[in-house]
């Protein structure tokens, strides 16, 4: 069975995706507003959490470092740390990212990457002690990715906070149960700036129903919202 996966996203009233455009509508530094918004996510109980490759990158800090000769790699699956408490588990489709140990905020990192990516990489990964999962096509199942995670990694609660794009492509794939926003006192009103949800033409409305699950106020005038997931049939 699928992990139960929650988008935890926060956001001002007009949904701008990146805080420090619009944190200074609120009077307050963007690190506490990002801290308000943690505490909501070690609320919600999840034990992993993804995001996709535009978010890893703020923290990836290796360089690519590969194996030589390249040694025999395990393919579909390689599990470098089985039965910890919380993974954090970043889609990376051609293996761009690096980095200089197997955890990223003390939780075991767990990549997601594309049939083509070579190798050289998933040997460099395995040296570092960092798992993955590589899809069996040239992109990303992400229904089959999340059985995998149950599977292979015990995930059962999982916390989405990707970029736009890939909150998006979960929704497109009707793999999100829930949605929680915590939404600032802000506006950032910038022209073409991106927000929380990406999909592209098509968009969403015909595809995502919601139903107010509870609301919360929180500090700094934040209200925490929850909403539960349903889909429109196809």
């Amino acid at each position: 069975m699928r992990p139960y996966v929650i988008c935890h996203m926060m956001g001002p009233l007009d949904g701008e995706l990146l805080v420090d455009r619009w944190s200074p509508s609120t009077g307050r530094s963007s690190e506490s507003l990002v801290a308000e918004y943690d505490r909501v996510h070690e609320a919600l109980e999840g034990d992993a959490w993804i995001a996709g490759r535009a978010v890893g990158e703020e923290f990836a800090e290796g360089r690519p470092h590969p194996q030589e000769p390249v040694p025999a790699v395990e393919r579909p699956v390689h599990v470098a740390r089985a039965g910890a408490e919380e993974y954090a588990i970043l889609i990376d489709q051609h293996g761009k990212l690096h980095w200089t140990g197997p955890e990223t905020y003390g939780a075991p990192l767990v990549m997601i990457l594309a049939r083509d990516v070579p190798d050289a990489h998933l040997a460099e990964l395995a040296a570092d002690g960092i798992s993955y999962v590589v899809s069996e096509g040239p992109e990303i199942d992400l229904g089959r990715t999340l059985d995998v995670l149950a599977s292979a990694f015990g995930v059962r609660r999982l916390i989405l906070e990707g970029g736009a794009r890939t909150n998006a492509a979960f929704l497109k794939a009707g793999l999100v149960d829930e949605i929680s926003l915590v939404l600032f006192p802000a506006i950032g009103g910038h022209s073409g700036s991106q927000s929380l949800f990406e999909a592209g033409e098509d968009g969403l409305a015909d595809r995502v129903r919601l139903s107010l699950v509870s609301t919360e106020v929180r500090t700094a005038g934040a209200v925490a919202l929850r909403y539960r997931v349903a889909y429109a049939p196809v």
